[in-house]
């Protein structure tokens, strides 16, 4: 893990982006000697949120059909 101040950071932040890709290492960022943040590098796999139900839920029924007919929709005015 390397860490740099947030002054080093701020001017070289394309570079250490690039780095911590390239070489998949972590970034410490300090002020004032202090840990602010950390950058990491991306995993490759898919984010959780895209497909995390896949497998778990089932379609049951017509989901394509309107849910209500035509007289349903006109007795909600």
């Amino acid at each position: 893990m390397k860490k740099m101040a947030a002054g080093a950071f701020k001017t070289n932040c394309l570079a250490v982006m690039d780095e911590v890709q390239s070489k998949r290492i972590t970034v410490v960022i300090t002020k004032h000697g202090k840990p602010v943040a950390k950058l990491v590098p991306v995993e490759s796999k898919n984010d959780d949120i895209f497909g995390f139900l896949r497998g778990k839920i089932a379609i049951t029924g017509d989901i394509v059909s309107p849910a209500l007919t035509e007289e349903e929709w006109g007795n909600l005015y």
